[in-house]
């Protein structure tokens, strides 16, 4: 049994009532209650556009073929990500260029970029894993010099900066997901951002069967190739309901990790990885890296408390299988990488209780 969650949806009244409001409506596709949500969010990160779509995944395949990536074309990943990205890169006929990350911060390593770019190369996908930003400055840099498009994976990093900015909102293009293990959610869903015009007119099209406004789906002209990655006014209500309590959200995650770094300073065997808290990095989960990763995990899961194994590196999985040698930073951090409780109903003696019990367990582990 399960006491303390390593993560779990938060929802309430507003949520219901808005809901309500958009079935007593009887307007349930994609309408004026996904196009607040857009208008929301976009006037929050400070950014021109905002297009709600189906999920994370359907944000970044809509990104890169907004920009023309397609069949020919590498698009630059990290190899610590969620398999969504590479496989949103497959989708647009293009192929992702797994490259290794910092060790430290399990963000994308620019110098590795900067030798894996060739003529093929369209775009990188910085991908700011738990909220961490990537370094942008200098991916920027060597996208500029190289003519290449930087698309952030913000999925994890809503409302988190860099350099006093939004993450999302700093490359071309930026896309997040509302999935339900995110800071705001709409069940399942995600958001691409863009401050250009030309882009965000194409995203319309891609998103609604290549319509240029919203149509009647009868005698509507569909000038260019879409798909259907529309959001409906349901799930939208859900996220305007999430967002109503998006400053008491963000104020817990930051508490998180000050309890977290408290109550980890003493413990030799594990490292809270850093969040920027003074620079408006936000932390979505928070992150450790632990000697003895899984034999951790399954002591703290007999005490009742969940927690959340990194992903396999993305050259390991069977569709994309490389060799280890070229992403040795991957391969040191990501098995001692977990996710410590994090939910937003986490109380202070919770994490009280998971620090114990890992100082707990390496006291008491034999070398």
């Amino acid at each position: 049994m399960t006491d303390i969650p390593w993560w779990e949806p938060k929802t309430g009244n507003k949520e219901l009532a808005l809901i309500k409001d958009v079935l007593e409506s009887n307007v349930l596709n994609d309408a004026e209650v996904t196009a607040e949500l857009e208008n929301r969010i976009s006037h929050l990160l400070g950014c021109q556009y905002a297009v709600a779509v189906t999920s994370g995944t359907a944000a970044l395949f809509m990104a890169l073929a907004a920009l023309g990536v397609g069949p020919g074309d590498e698009v630059i990943i990290p190899d610590a990500t969620f398999i969504a990205t590479a496989n949103a890169v497959r989708l647009t006929g293009a192929v992702p260029v797994l490259v290794d990350v910092e060790v430290d911060r399990l963000t994308i390593d620019v110098a590795a970029v900067k030798k894996s770019i060739n003529s093929k190369t369209k775009a990188v996908i910085p991908v700011h894993v738990s909220g961490r930003a990537a370094n942008l400055t200098e991916l920027q840099r060597v996208a500029l010099d190289n003519e290449v498009f930087v698309v952030e994976d913000a999925a994890e990093s809503f409302m988190s900066k860099y350099n006093g900015r939004y993450l999302g909102t700093i490359g071309t293009l930026g896309c997040f997901s509302f999935s339900p293990m995110k800071l705001i959610t709409t069940g399942q869903g995600g958001l691409v951002t863009t401050n250009d015009a030309e882009l965000y007119q194409r995203l319309r099209q891609l998103k609604d069967q290549g319509r240029p406004m919203r149509g009647t789906g009868g005698d509507d002209p569909h000038p260019t190739i879409g798909y259907n990655f529309k959001l409906t006014n349901v799930q939208a209500a859900i996220g305007l309901g999430q967002l109503e309590s998006l400053e008491e959200r963000m104020a817990h995650m930051r508490h998180l990790y000050e309890l977290y770094q408290r109550g980890l300073q003493s413990v030799s065997q594990v490292k809270l990885l850093k969040f920027e808290i003074d620079k408006g990095e936000l932390p979505l989960w928070l992150d450790i890296l632990a000697d003895q990763r899984d034999d951790l995990e399954a002591y703290l899961r007999t005490k009742g408390i969940d927690c959340r194994k990194f992903w396999y590196p993305i050259h390991t999985q069977p569709c994309y299988l490389e060799s280890d040698d070229k992403f040795p930073n991957c391969m040191k951090s990501l098995p001692k990488a977990l996710w410590l409780p994090s939910a937003l109903s986490l109380t202070d003696d919770d994490v009280d209780k998971v620090c114990a019990e890992i100082e707990l367990f390496y006291d008491n582990v034999v070398v």
